[in-house]
């Protein structure tokens, strides 16, 4: 598979945000447009937007957030797409707007025959499986509660389901701009066999080339662009 990066909208109220390790209390936002700031990252010649639906993860009111959605499928872009995610209903909902991959995450952990579900109905290139870790074990529901589940168990598990992509997150690193876990990262892509996207403290090119150079499929890349940490145009070079 090609590398590819991807932006990130993370949707709270309508609104284009970053929190620091999954805490809401610890939120900064970053537009009130979430179509508008999409149009930037495409207009720098992004191919793909990460858009996840916060309100969705944290069992809130999403109302504002879906219709943001909307807003940004129809600029035409390749969206994958995650948060509240919990029904093979509502994933169909998502891809009939548009979306190009769906991710999936509680429902890996609570009721993974679901994921089965998804793969055989819709195929592997539309389902991928985001596998957010704190200290090695696997957290859902937006981050608020941990399992007991360690992120390599998950990922096999996930593989005999027929998933193929997964992304994974060191929550630890989330919004910090301490930089991506390549080690832990490398790591589970070996272990599991899976196409593994790098996800949680990107913050400079170097972290976008040591993912690309470790074999990984792709990056998230989040608050370094909203503050000017890293710039896009530099990174999406990699994709080359």
């Amino acid at each position: 598979m090609s590398f590819t990066i991807y932006p990130a909208l993370d949707l709270r109220a309508g609104q284009v945000v970053r929190l620091k390790t999954g805490d809401p209390n610890q939120q900064t936002t970053y537009g009130a447009d979430p179509a508008e700031t999409a149009a930037r990252w495409l207009g720098t010649g992004a191919s793909c937007l990460h858009v996840v639906n916060l309100d969705g993860a944290f069992g809130e009111d999403d109302a504002t957030n879906q219709l943001a959605l909307k807003s940004i499928l129809r600029l035409g872009a390749q969206v994958q797409f995650g948060g509240g995610l919990r029904s093979l209903e509502s994933v169909a909902q998502a891809l009939e707007l548009g979306v190009s991959r769906i991710i999936l995450g509680t429902l890996a952990i609570e009721q993974p025959e679901i994921v089965r579900q998804a793969v055989q109905k819709f195929g592997a290139e539309k389902i991928a499986v985001g596998i957010d870790a704190r200290d090695g074990l696997v957290s859902v529901r937006g981050w608020k509660k941990d399992s007991l589940i360690s992120s390599t168990e998950l990922a096999l598990q996930m593989r005999e389901l027929g998933v193929k992509t997964i992304l994974f997150t060191d929550i630890r690193r989330d919004g910090l701009g301490s930089g991506l876990n390549i080690q832990a990262t490398c790591e589970l892509a070996e272990l599991s066999g899976l196409n593994v996207i790098a996800s949680g403290g990107a913050q400079t090119l170097a972290d976008i080339r040591a993912a690309k150079e470790a074999g990984l499929v792709g990056a998230i890349v989040g608050r370094a662009l909203y503050e000017g940490a890293l710039d896009l145009k530099s990174a999406l070079e990699f994709e080359e």
